[in-house]
C-alpha cells in the first residue's frame, strides 16, 4: 500500500485540525512538523520504519524529548486522520525535571525590570494584562472595552469556554487607554488596521523590552508571562484547583508543570528544612596511660 504525504493530504489534515477547532498556532504547529517528516521522507514511503528512522535521526540533533514528543505526537494525529495505522510510534518515555530551567524562569524581579523598560504605554499595558490575567498570547483579543467595564472576560480557546477576572487597577487602565486611542467597544489592543494585535508583533515587542531591561532573552516570551501569574496566585492562595480553572487547563498535572521552581530556588527550600545539622565539633579523647611495669624477677 503507497502510503505518500501529498500536499492534497496534508490540507485535509489543516481543514479537519480548523473543523475541530484547533488554535491557529496549533494548526500551524502541526503542519511544520507534519512537513518536516515529509521532507525527510522525500520520495520514501511512509511507514512505521520510516517514523522510528526519523524519530532517530530527531534524537541524534540533541532535540530535548519534549520536543521529540510534541513532533511525534504531531505525526500520530496525522497517521490516525489518515488511518495509516502502521505509521505509528511510541513517544520517549522520560521523567519530567521536578525543575524549572534557570535560563528560561522569568523572577518578578525580572518582571519589574521589564515593566520599568517599556517606554511606551501601550506596552507596558500589554505585559500587565498578560501578567494580571494568566491568559495566552492568542486570547488578547478577549480583553474588549466590554470586559474591562465588567471586570471580567468570556474566553474561548481549545473549544472551551472560562471566565477570567480582571482586578481594578487593570480596570481602570485598560479603560483609560480605551478612552485614549478613541475605542468604545471590542477588543482594546489593535493593529494599525483596526485588527486585534498579533501574537507576533507581542512577542518581537517582549523581546526588545528584555534587550533593553537587561533581562536574558530566553526568559522573555508571552507564556511566560502566564507562568508568572501562576506562581503568584498560588504563592497567595495554595489553591490549585482553582488556578487549573482560571487558567483553562484540563488537567492539574499541566498546573503543576507551570508551577515548578528553578533549581536553586528548591535547593534553598531543602536548606532551610534543618534536616542536616552543622557538624558539633567534639574534644579530642584522652587515652588513659598505661605503664608497663618490668616483673620482678625471683
Amino acid at each position: 500500500m503507497e502510503q505518500f504525504i501529498t500536499p492534497a493530504l496534508v490540507e485535509s489534515f489543516r481543514a479537519h485540525l480548523v473543523r475541530e477547532e484547533y488554535s491557529r498556532h496549533t494548526v500551524e504547529k502541526y503542519l511544520r512538523d507534519l512537513r518536516g517528516y515529509a521532507g525527510f521522507l522525500g520520495t520514501q514511503n511512509a511507514d512505521s520504519e520510516a517514523t522510528r528512522c526519523y524519530k532517530e535521526r530527531l534524537q541524534s540533533q540533541s532535540y530535548a524529548l519534549s520536543s521529540i514528543n510534541s513532533v511525534l505526537a504531531s505525526l500520530n494525529a496525522f497517521f490516525k486522520f489518515v488511518k495509516w495505522t502502521d505509521c505509528g510510534t511510541k513517544l520517549l518515555k522520560t521523567q519530567p525535571s521536578p525543575f524549572a530551567p534557570e535560563d528560561r524562569s522569568l523572577s518578578l524581579t525580572d518582571y519589574e525590570k521589564l515593566l520599568a523598560a517599556a517606554r511606551v504605554p501601550r506596552h507596558r499595558l500589554m505585559v500587565e494584562t498578560i501578567a494580571g490575567t494568566g491568559i495566552r498570547i492568542s486570547e488578547l483579543a478577549y480583553i474588549t472595552v466590554e470586559a474591562a467595564r465588567d471586570g471580567k472576560a468570556q474566553v474561548t480557546c481549545k473549544n472551551k469556554t472560562r471566565e477570567i477576572l480582571i482586578d481594578s487597577a487593570l480596570q481602570t487602565k485598560l479603560l483609560s487607554y480605551a478612552e485614549e486611542i478613541g475605542v468604545t467597544s471590542g477588543p482594546i489592543f489593535l493593529n494599525r488596521e483596526g485588527e486585534p494585535v498579533a501574537r507576533q508583533t507581542v512577542w518581537a515587542m517582549l523581546k526588545r523590552l528584555a534587550q533593553r531591561a537587561k533581562v536574558a532573552a530566553s526568559k522573555v516570551f508571552p507564556h511566560n508571562l502566564r507562568k508568572l501569574f501562576a506562581k503568584s496566585y498560588y504563592a497567595e492562595t495554595k489553591d490549585v484547583v482553582t488556578l487549573a480553572a482560571l487558567l483553562g487547563h484540563g488537567s492539574m498535572e499541566t498546573t503543576r508543570i507551570y508551577l515548578k521552581t528553578p533549581c536553586e530556588a528548591q535547593r534553598g527550600i531543602i536548606e532551610r528544612l534543618g534536616l542536616v545539622r552543622a557538624e558539633v565539633k567534639s574534644e579530642p579523647r584522652r587515652h588513659k596511660s598505661r605503664r608497663r611495669g618490668k616483673r620482678a624477677k625471683k
